[in-house]
């Protein structure tokens, strides 16, 4: 198959699977989702999902969140790890947005990848999800599997991103990198993966790259 016929595949095969995909961070707005986003980072999605609903029970807006001290929401954020770093980034974020966009999350990448712990990836997800722009970014799921599939080397993210957006069509970006990232959880995970249980990898998979 070439690439191209393996984007297809892809594309139809995840379309059947999961014609429906939530977005896995709960969020009310584009604040709360960039909150959100932020503390995944080497978090599972079900944690930043138990932590939420305390730290935006104090406050889920960039005014309330500077009412509160860096200690005070690296305490309710500890268990997602890296807290002492979230906790400033947090504030920072929020103290930024008040500051320069009227209290507003900007909805450009440049102006995104500006605010404290927001990078490529943040921000792609943000612009996706909160403002509909079509991006694509790259996880770890989405990583290991366009590498699985030969759909890309797999050197790096920024690479695969490349790829991945050269290869699927630009309408598809926001709802295929999600079906993606389920798709990985549940039948293409990088330990313990069996080619029998994954029908995409069955079927495209390069066998020496399993």
């Amino acid at each position: 198959m070439t690439k191209t016929e393996k984007a297809a595949y892809v594309i139809a095969t995840l379309e059947s699977l999961y014609p429906e995909v939530p977005i896995p961070l709960n969020h009310t707005d584009a604040y709360t989702l960039t909150i959100a986003v932020l503390l995944s980072a080497q978090c599972t999605d079900v944690r930043v999902n138990q932590i939420t609903p305390t730290l935006f029970g104090r406050a889920d807006n960039p005014t309330d969140m500077i009412k509160l001290s860096v200690e005070e929401i690296k305490e309710i954020i500890r268990p997602c790890g890296l807290s002492p770093a979230k906790s400033k980034a947090i504030w920072n974020l929020s103290k930024l947005i008040l500051d320069r966009f009227n209290g507003e999350v900007p909805q450009t990448f440049e102006e995104l990848e500006t605010l404290p712990g927001v990078g490529h990836k943040t921000a792609s997800v943000v612009m996706s999800q909160a403002f509909g722009v079509p991006a694509f970014p790259v996880d770890t799921h989405i990583h290991r599997l366009m590498y699985r599939w030969g759909l890309s080397s797999g050197k790096n993210v920024v690479q695969t991103e490349r790829d991945a957006k050269r290869l699927f069509p630009r309408e598809k970006w926001n709802k295929l990198h999600l079906q993606i990232i389920f798709y990985g959880r549940e039948y293409s995970p990088a330990r313990g993966f069996k080619l029998e249980n994954s029908p995409i990898d069955q079927k495209i998979a390069i066998k020496n790259r399993l």
